[in-house]
């Protein structure tokens, strides 16, 4: 067996991003070592990770020799200036989604990388949903025929405005177009690739709301299907997440957000039950066969695996293999999202 160095990795924030999405798998994956983590006011991570360091800010952290690798899971306003401090203090970077506001902030932090000699890393997780793989197998088994119109939704009902100011406020990268349409986005540009052409509506609708909590994007290919990407926060019956149609059929799905309920229960990524969507969640395909019968069938569950990011990150890092998320496609994503404030 090849020997392997794991990754000394810091993370800049112990909130839900940090407990839920981070830590858990940074703390259980043997190609990395959680050293430290940055809690500004309340000391929490020590009680499940009594070995860690809490720095009191960013600056400690990065300039502890030792770590390689900085998560960046801070506000979204925050990302270009922590991605810009940790590169430059030697650091490869896993920064979430969006990587920055703009294309063109984006494209300083990958040059920045590149002049450094170090990696940054969108972390993508929901290409590694459940629910996106039986997508993703739908269309490839071609029973569907050619993909010709498909709906892309993220659907939630949170009527009151949060308390997240960052999420809530106007600045850069808030609203919901970028928190979840960023999400169902970069789904559909990795299989499909960058639209020719799009169209971008937000609007805001709760009593008060400074931000969008409602988009729609209209994607076009040239030569593949038409996509339209909803997100919603006023939506009391969530729909149907993924609806495919083709030339020879149909494909329709919940969404089944099982690794993310599974997390915040407290299940590590190590169970065995990990990522397993429930019973009931199957999706649902329609299609004709040659013969000109209608055939309905479920598709089977899927497991859904955010390790995979982690064991990318790994691979990229160490091994030197391209990561699944390239900058074209950001600095395309990042562009539509963009659109919509133009």
């Amino acid at each position: 067996m090849i020997p392997f160095t794991p990754i000394v990795t810091g993370i800049l924030s112990y909130g839900m991003s940090g407990k839920i999405f981070h830590t858990p798998f940074i703390a259980n994956n043997k190609h990395f070592q959680f050293k430290a983590i940055v809690e500004r006011t309340k000391k929490l991570a020590a009680e499940r990770y009594p070995s860690v360091v809490s720095y009191d800010s960013v600056d400690e952290l990065l300039a502890d020799p030792e770590i390689e690798l900085v998560v960046v899971n801070t506000p979204n306003d925050t990302h270009v200036d922590f991605a810009s401090r940790a590169l430059r203090a030697g650091k490869h970077v896993l920064i979430e989604k969006p990587v920055a506001p703009t294309a063109a902030e984006a494209k300083q932090l990958f040059d920045l990388a590149k002049e450094m000699g170090r990696y940054l890393l969108p972390y993508h997780n929901r290409r590694f949903d459940a629910d996106f793989n039986a997508l993703k197998e739908v269309i490839a088994s071609e029973k569907i025929g050619k993909p010709v119109e498909i709906h892309l939704r993220f659907d939630r009902y949170r009527n009151e405005i949060g308390p997240k100011a960052f999420k809530e406020t106007p600045r850069p990268g808030a609203g919901l177009l970028y928190d979840l349409g960023s999400h169902l986005l970069d789904q559909v540009i990795s299989i499909f690739g960058i639209p020719e052409r799009y169209h971008v509506i937000k609007s805001s609708n709760r009593d008060n709301s400074l931000v969008d909590d409602y988009a729609t994007l209209l994607l076009s290919y040239a030569q593949g299907p038409t996509v339209h990407i909803t997100v919603s926060m006023l939506v009391v019956k969530a729909q149907h997440s993924f609806m495919l149609h083709g030339t020879k059929g149909s494909f329709v799905k919940q969404r089944t957000d099982v690794q993310e309920q599974q997390l915040i229960a407290g299940m590590l990524p190590t169970d065995q039950a990990y990522g397993l969507e429930h019973a009931g969640m199957q999706g649902t395909l329609c299609y004709i066969t040659a013969n000109g019968e209608t055939v309905e069938e479920e598709v089977p569950l899927r497991k859904g695996d955010y390790n995979l990011v982690f064991d990318a990150v790994y691979a990229q890092i160490r091994e030197g293999k391209s990561y699944f998320v390239t900058e074209e496609q950001i600095l395309r994503q990042l562009e539509i999202l963009a659109s919509a404030n133009s």
